[in-house]
Parts: structure tokens; sequence; C-alpha cells
């Protein structure tokens, strides 16, 4: 499965075998012409903005002590104890998830813990899941998707992208949802408050549908499209970059047994629909199969995802 490309290694220093390994970024061929190099801006904009928010008088009520310490993109977490919330918007959908001691940390901020000594282990496991609980959860899940929203919203609005219903607030309530894909985009927000014991960290993601992070890609356009032209003529990239594209017309399943019955003059049926475009044996486009000049030519390309 092709990395994300924004995953890089975490620390420099010698592998396995011995040889040095430094931190490098790692790119997928399907992303290639697409500004996710930009996805780190986005992801500073949005945190200044939910920064903001959490520290205001709103946000203080529902987020306490807890302050936002970092967010980034990165792969959908591999935990299956996580209980994800989606909420649909005029840009697509989000799906969040919090960490089951961040959220009962939020309610012992703000209601207190009851039959409990002062230094008494909590483990969240050993704990049910209250109607309380499950309330703050929606309701942070609905605040955590309009800010989100809002700043797509404001990117595809810098490139003049006229969205119906961009600007319109998220008024349906957050359902179940299954967790996104190991292959999908995903916001890892950390907090941090500080306790008793000192500083302790929590996290919670938010998950982009397709179309969702389709519209944040869009709204970078105009930054990627001005970081080519000042880059123009001091870079050698900019001149062009030269990719090797596979087209393949039709393909045929068969049994092994048909394949050594076959012989000089055996027709097989197969029918021409759209071609896919392959970039390093990654499906990157679908395209069209036409004739120019009796030749046969792909047009009309879309995104295979």
């Amino acid at each position: 499965m092709p990395m994300n490309p924004l995953d890089r290694s975490r620390k420099d220093g010698a592998d396995r075998s011995g040889k040095y390994q430094g931190s490098y970024q790692v790119l997928d061929p399907s992303l290639l012409g697409r500004p996710v190099h930009l996805l780190p801006k986005f992801a500073r904009r949005f945190a200044d903005a939910l920064g903001t928010a959490m520290s205001g008088p709103g946000g203080r009520r529902y987020w306490g002590a807890y302050r936002l310490a970092n967010l980034a993109f990165e792969r959908a977490p591999d935990d299956e104890s996580l209980r994800w919330l989606a909420l649909a918007g005029p840009l697509g959908t989000a799906a969040v998830a919090f960490e089951r001691s961040l959220l009962l940390g939020l309610l012992e901020g703000r209601y207190g813990r009851k039959n409990k000594g002062p230094g008494a282990p909590r483990d969240p496991a050993l704990e049910r899941v209250t109607a309380t609980e499950e309330r703050l959860a929606a309701t942070l899940t609905v605040q955590l998707a309009e800010c989100l929203h809002a700043r797509v919203a404001e990117g595809l609005a810098a490139v003049g992208v006229e969205v119906p219903g961009a600007d319109a607030a998220v008024v349906e309530a957050p359902g179940p949802a299954s967790a996104p894909g190991k292959a999908g985009w995903v916001i890892r927000i950390t907090l941090s408050a500080l306790g008793a014991e000192g500083e302790q960290q929590s996290q919670c993601w938010i998950g982009l549908d397709q179309e969702l992070m389709a519209h944040v890609l869009q709204g970078l356009k105009e930054e990627r499209n001005s970081v080519r032209t000042a880059r123009a003529g001091n870079d050698s990239l900019s001149s062009g970059l030269f990719v090797k594209l596979e087209g393949r017309l039709v393909s045929k399943e068969v049994t092994l047994g048909a394949l050594f019955e076959m012989k000089v003059g055996d027709v097989i049926p197969v029918s021409v629909g759209r071609a896919d475009v392959l970039l390093d044996e990654s499906r990157l486009f679908t395209a069209a199969v036409g004739e120019h000049k009796g030749k046969l030519c792909l047009t009309s390309f879309e995104d295979a995802e």
C-alpha cells in the first residue's frame, strides 16, 4: 500500500542493517500533481482557528483546561476501541473520534469525580459510557467539524470557487460511523492539560472523506500556482517533470485450462470501456478510448478515486 506523502521517519539514526537512515519524505505516485505539500499550511491555519476557539469563553466551557499542543495530517489510527461520530456538511463528511481519557478528563474537570479519593487511579476501560459523555462527544464533534468546514470554505473562497451552501452551519446531529480506512486522510489533534500529576496529553482525530479532502486540496490550488510562478526559471523541475504513463485498454480473466487449450485463430471476446492509466503500477486515472487519424488515443481523463 502506498504511503501517505506526509509520513516522515520519526528520527534519524542507524537502521537494523547498520546503515544511516535520515529524515525524508515518501511520495505516493498517485498524488503527483496535487498540492499535498501545502497541507501543513492548511493544518497551521486550522490550528490557529481552533486554538482561538478553544481559548475563548465558549470554548473554555467545554474544553476546560485543555489547550491545543499540535495538529497535523497523518494516517488513521489503528485502534478498534475508538468510537467515531460522522457529521455531513455542505463540503463533505467529517468523522471525529476522541480518546476515552480525554472525554473523562473533560467531564472530571467540569463535574468533579464522585466516590473517588484524591489520588485514586482511573481506568477508562472499567468505566461505563454515560449519556453525559455521549452528549459531550457529540457537542465537541459538531464544534470541530464546523471549524474545519469554515477553514475549507475560506480556502475555496480565496481561489474563487463557489460551492452552494459552503458557508452554512452544520445543523445535523452526528451519528455513529465506521473508522476511516488506513489510506484515508486524518487530522490528529493533540491536547495538553496541566494536572496534579503534571502535564497530560490526549488526542482526538478528524477523518475527512474524499469529497471534503478534495475541497481542501482545491482551496490550496492558488498557493501551489504562486509557488510555481515564484520558482520558475530558478528550479530545473519548473521546466517539466517527465513520468511514464501506461494505458491498460482491456483485461480478460480466463481459466488455466482454457488458456492451454487456445490455438492460433481462436477469438477471445472482449469489450472496451474506459481504460486504466497506470503510473508505476498504481492506478492514477481512467480515460475514454478514442480514435484519431487511425490511432487509438486516450481522452476524458478522470481521477481513479
